[in-house]
């Protein structure tokens, strides 16, 4: 993706937030990801899932743990989505 683009992958309000949390970070343990969203594990394996198909995380298992991170592919589809959001607003506030 180059540039803003809204992304339907992205906007689910989980899968936005788990994308952010990964955003300033290298990695991220999944119960750190899990706890801080309030959901169960069966959830956001699904919101995990999603995005590893669309190729913006990746998770890797060290023992007992597993680690999500975001891909390159994700950190871009990431600042591009937000950069539309960040128009978008400014639309709606200029026309005011």
């Amino acid at each position: 993706m180059t540039g803003a683009a809204f992304d339907e992958v992205i906007h689910a309000p989980n899968r936005l937030q788990i994308c952010s949390m990964l955003a300033a970070v290298d990695s991220m343990e999944f119960s750190v990801v899990r706890e801080a969203l309030g959901v169960s594990d069966s959830v956001l394996s699904k919101h995990v899932k999603v995005l590893q198909e669309a190729q913006y995380a990746s998770v890797t298992k060290v023992r007992r743990r597993a680690w999500l991170a975001l891909t390159p592919t994700g950190r871009k589809a990431l600042a591009g989505h937000i950069g539309e959001l960040r128009r978008i607003v400014k639309q709606a506030e200029a026309d005011r």
